[in-house]
Formats: structure tokens, C-alpha cells, sequence
């Protein structure tokens, strides 16, 4: 497994990569799936956790799909 913090909200927002599956891990929870140059959000979440999910779709430069 590996982590890698953004440069904004390091403290509490991670991409994670576990084998072939990549996603956003916003606090203790995974939000989002990294696939195929997009986002795919895997929920509705507070306002904070919407503010790291499309912080990661504009730093990455990922489509945001919003399920």
C-alpha cells in the first residue's frame, strides 16, 4: 500500500493506492475511486470532505463523477 499526501490538506486528506485500485481517503473514509482519469465519488459527504474530493479533481486534473 501506498500514500501520498496532496499539498493542501495534508493532515487529513490521502490518495491511497492498495494493489490495482487507487482512491481518495478523506479523514478515516474512503470517498472516492481513482479510475481511468476520473473521479468517481462514492457518496454525498459533509461540505469538508466535498472540498477535498474536488480539490483532488483539480490538483489531479480527474473528471468528477458524482454517483
Amino acid at each position: 500500500m501506498r500514500v501520498t499526501n496532496l499539498p493542501r490538506y495534508k493532515q487529513n486528506l490521502r490518495i491511497v493506492q492498495d494493489g490495482n485500485m487507487v482512491y481518495v481517503q478523506s479523514y478515516a473514509t474512503k470517498v472516492a475511486i481513482i479510475k481511468d482519469h476520473r473521479l468517481i465519488q462514492l457518496g454525498w459527504w459533509s461540505v469538508t470532505t466535498q472540498k477535498h474530493i474536488n480539490y483532488v479533481s483539480r490538483e489531479l486534473n480527474l473528471k468528477l463523477i458524482r454517483k
